[in-house]
């Protein structure tokens, strides 16, 4: 099934400001508008850290849902998509950076490393709500110190988990390979999303 043939009756809504997520959300053919809450990206300390991104989706959703739209006269049904990345090295958890002190801890930390990118995503309208994540391994080369400098000062990496974005110039000259989805590194599986999504809708 098409999964745009499937949204002929909603209204999608982007619960994220993410330029990443746009464009990819965009790159899907999908028309939307992106509707944004704060919402408290505390982690509580009972989740297991594979299950974090998948919680503050989830957590993002629930802060909209009872405002979406479904059912009503001269509505089309909404539907909201809401995803968190996290970046996880060993068992320690890289959220945004604070400054550019975390940025460049957290790049040496990466250094010759592996380490997991996790996405929670979750689909949801105003009666029902489904959640998943997607994993992929990446791997970086070493990074020298002017490196690491250059891209900080230059990109200013502040908005994104573990102080890299992957479609970015660090991305391109650390990332020796990926084990899984590139797009899950940018911020949104887009091909189990569209999977999901079908089954969500069907």
């Amino acid at each position: 099934m098409l999964l745009n043939h499937l949204l002929h009756h909603y209204k999608v809504i982007l619960g994220s400001g993410s330029p990443r997520r746009k464009e990819l959300l965009s790159s899907m053919d999908i028309e939307f508008e992106q509707r944004i809450r704060d919402v408290n990206e505390d982690i509580l300390s009972d989740w297991k850290t594979k299950e974090v991104a998948q919680k503050l989706a989830e957590r993002k959703a629930l802060a909209q849902q009872n405002e979406l739209k479904e059912k009503e006269v001269d509505f089309l049904n909404e539907v909201l998509i809401t995803s968190d990345t996290i970046v996880v090295i060993g068992d320690k958890i890289l959220n945004k950076p604070q400054n550019r002190f975390e940025a460049k801890e957290m790049l040496n930390l990466l250094s010759g490393k592996k380490h997991l990118v996790i996405t929670g995503v979750c689909i949801c309208t105003k009666s029902k709500l489904h959640s998943f994540s997607d994993e992929t391994e990446v791997f970086f080369k070493e990074l020298t110190q002017n490196e690491i400098d250059y891209y900080i000062q230059k990109y200013k990496p502040f908005d994104k988990a573990g102080s890299y974005g992957a479609q970015e110039w660090l991305g391109m000259i650390a990332v020796e390979k990926i084990n899984g989805s590139y797009f899950n590194v940018m911020g949104l599986p887009v091909q189990k999303l569209y999977k999901e999504w079908v089954e969500f809708l069907t």
